[in-house]
């Protein structure tokens, strides 16, 4: 029996497929971020833009909000808002997943 591959063509094959179906999986936006995130438009506004004294979340660094949100969480912030009771109901894993979800949305013109 003749394969029409030899065994590097189709190992190579099948690693565009794994690269384009990560990529491709990686451009959806995380569904359970975004109904977390949804939990957030109360005080900062739709799409993360935040209004008057509550700040924008919408294309911050991930790394920034996620330090904010842990700092809440773990009662390191002050607890003037109701950010350090928000925090507590996600786990560091969701929290991490919100605070990407918000940077890769656009920022406020």
């Amino acid at each position: 029996m003749s394969f029409p591959f030899t065994a590097h063509a189709l190992g190579v094959a099948l690693l565009l497929a794994g690269i384009a179906g990560s990529a491709s999986a990686q451009a959806q936006p995380d569904r359970a971020a975004r109904l977390w995130a949804a939990s957030c438009a109360a005080c900062h506004g739709t799409d993360g833009r935040g209004s008057g004294a509550i700040p924008p979340l919408a294309g911050r660094e991930a790394e920034t909000l996620l330090n904010a949100l842990l700092e809440f969480k773990g009662g390191k912030r002050p607890q003037a808002t109701v950010m350090h009771q928000h925090a507590k109901g996600y786990s560091d894993e969701q929290l991490k997943r919100l605070a990407a979800f918000f940077a890769a949305l656009p920022a406020q013109p």
